[in-house]
């Protein structure tokens, strides 16, 4: 009778503690009942829904504030809009390795937040402060007339611009492996939440994107951009009050070391032993007791077939020290990094074309009637809100109706796989642009046969012809953006989730700056041997529909690049689910809650 109450016991201790190895601030076990799951996200998809608010505050109407107050021209903008955009995508690498190497993802999120804080209120003193503003143009004064701004205002907006770059830096690839973190994969019903999480995760994303995209750009092109930049300074620091709110709920991981510094040593020591022999029994190569892994709250790896030259880093030859002798976890780990990168690759021109949105799509809608009625005019930037609308429409059909009905069939949780919820994106894009470019045809012959080749007159066509390229890069933004933020975390070794975020921004960033190159490369191209050229700063005079057509060609090359590498892309779901499913099988009991603490996991995992 005894014994029987003693596994009660046990079962009762390993069902209430996490199984994953997550812990407190302070190092300690956590209990499952009363932190992670749907309660501790509250507060983190919270948190992005206000930081969404203040990010896209600024990056919706940023194009329209460079080109109307500091009197830039269409390329200039347009490229210092994806410039600046571009590195607020790229500094999560270094946000990511901080946190995995360092600080951990909470006190990384918290120290960014801080510098994040200080950007915000910089750039709302540049466009308030009269000293700091540029001055402005009376009306009726051309715009080539109009008194520039000092070296200084321009030092200041742009110094703020992207002492906001460095702050996202340290929250965009954190936050979201932070909310990840709170389901314990080894607890079957959490492990499915985890399944919803990145879609509602992109929900919150957009209920900020929408209110920005049309409350404030309406504030910034009606009140003034003061007020329009100074509600997003509110609104972000409401979301680091509600995320710490929220901190006695969290769940952490604790930082593994660099996860560059691991992926280093395997390649230098492979490099190093590239004529050594492999050794016939592939369980001759170097690996670590099941105990260690254990003890790091990490699983062993099997060695694969897969980029087999690494495994020579592995072979026992020569010095044992980590430079030159890796385990074949470390491995396989690097191998899983690496084997992400085509398909990385294949969503730069993916990324090139969503940066057109709050570029040259409002580009375009500048020059269009933009009246609703005889006393409204809708700000072109307010178009962006269709992406968001659409966005949220197409979450919801695809989560709750698409991905149950197909999985009938398909037999796979999320319905259909993650590279073919992405290759439905990449042929949206491909369609999006056909249609940008044919409306964009449209927009010149009307101005043609009214006569309207003046640079700030209006084409008597109504801004909504662009509605159709936006609201279908809201359905292409539910295919491609949802599954390639899952993708990179979902495939990325347990130990390197921040760094398998960062590849989701940096897939962004590149994108942005690959903008910026084609822009100003076809620009310049177009304009040799005297022609006019295809990108002017007059939009009446130009031939957008060229370039629109242009990304559809790449888009269409990119998309035959990426059905090669997703076909030769092997998952590593399958094997890590199995080897899930066997460690939950011989968990260890444990029998108090000190022993629990003392052995940080109380897991052997295989």
């Amino acid at each position: 009778m005894a014994t029987v109450e003693e596994e009660k016991g046990h079962a009762h201790t390993q069902e209430i503690y996490t199984q994953d190895g997550t812990v407190d601030l302070k190092g300690r076990p956590v209990l499952r009942s009363k932190t992670g799951g749907w309660k501790a996200c509250s507060f983190i998809v919270g948190y992005e829904v206000f930081e969404r608010m203040a990010f896209h505050g600024i990056q919706s109407n940023l194009v329209v504030y460079l080109t109307r107050k500091l009197h830039e021209g269409t390329v200039k903008s347009a490229n210092n809009v994806t410039n600046w955009v571009g590195t607020v995508w790229m500094t999560p690498i270094l946000g990511a390795y901080i946190a995995d190497a360092y600080l951990g993802r909470y006190w990384t999120f918290v120290s960014a937040s801080a510098i994040y804080l200080l950007g915000m209120s910089l750039l709302t003193l540049a466009v308030s402060v009269p000293a700091l503003r540029p001055p402005p143009c009376n009306h009726g004064v051309n715009e080539e007339d109009c008194p520039e701004a000092s070296t200084l205002q321009v030092g200041i907006f742009y110094c703020a611009l992207y002492i906001i770059a460095l702050g996202t830096g340290g929250t965009k690839p954190n936050i979201s492996t932070m909310g990840a973190d709170q389901f314990d994969d080894f607890e079957p019903k959490e492990r499915t939440q985890k399944l919803s999480f990145f879609n509602w995760w992109m929900f919150g994303i957009f209920i900020g994107s929408l209110f920005s995209n049309t409350f404030l750009v309406y504030i910034q092109d009606t009140v003034g951009f003061s007020l329009g930049y100074g509600l997003p300074t509110a609104g972000l620091t409401l979301s680091v009050i509600v995320f710490l709110v929220g901190t006695r709920f969290y769940r952490h991981k604790v930082p593994s070391g660099s996860p560059i510094t691991g992926i280093a040593q395997v390649l230098l020591a492979a490099a190093r032993k590239w004529k050594v022999p492999f050794p016939n029994d592939p369980k001759e190569l170097h690996e670590l007791s099941l105990e260690h892994y254990a003890n790091k709250g990490k699983f062993r790896i099997d060695s694969t077939s897969s980029l087999r030259f690494l495994d020579k880093a592995a072979v026992k030859s020569g010095p044992n020290t980590p430079w030159t002798l890796c385990p074949v976890t470390q491995v396989e780990e690097t191998k899983q990094m690496i084997k992400m990168i085509p398909i990385l690759i294949a969503t730069f021109i993916p990324s090139a074309v969503l940066a057109q949105v709050t570029t040259m799509f409002v580009k375009q809608g500048t020059t269009l009637d933009r009246s609703m009625g005889p006393n409204f005019e809708i700000p072109p930037a307010c178009l962006t809100a269709f992406v968001t609308i659409f966005m949220l429409i197409g979450l919801v059909v695809y989560d709750q109706y698409f991905v149950p009905t197909v999985r009938r069939y398909t037999q796979n949780p999320r319905g259909i796989t993650l590279l073919q919820r992405m290759g439905v994106g990449f042929v949206l894009h491909v369609i999006i642009m056909v249609i940008a470019c044919l409306v964009e045809r449209k927009r010149i012959s009307t101005a043609k046969a009214n006569g309207i080749f003046r640079k700030h007159e209006t084409v008597p066509l109504t801004i909504f012809i662009l509605l159709p390229q936006f609201a279908l890069m809201g359905i292409a933004d539910t295919f491609l953006e949802v599954a390639k933020l899952e993708f990179f975390y979902d495939q990325a070794p347990e130990a390197m989730k921040s760094l398998g975020s960062s590849y989701y921004s940096s897939s962004k960033g590149i994108g942005n700056f690959l903008s910026s190159f084609l822009l100003s490369t076809v620009s310049k191209v177009t304009k040799r041997h005297g022609h006019k050229g295809w990108i002017l700063d007059n939009l009446n005079l130009s031939r957008i529909d060229y370039y629109y057509a242009f990304l559809a060609v790449l888009a269409s090359l990119n998309f035959l690049f990426y059905l090669l590498v997703s076909k030769l892309f092997v998952y590593n779901v399958e094997v890590g689910k199995a080897k899930m499913d066997l460690a939950m099988e011989t968990l260890p009991h444990k029998t108090s809650s000190q022993d629990n603490e003392n052995s940080k996991t109380g897991l052997i995992r295989v």
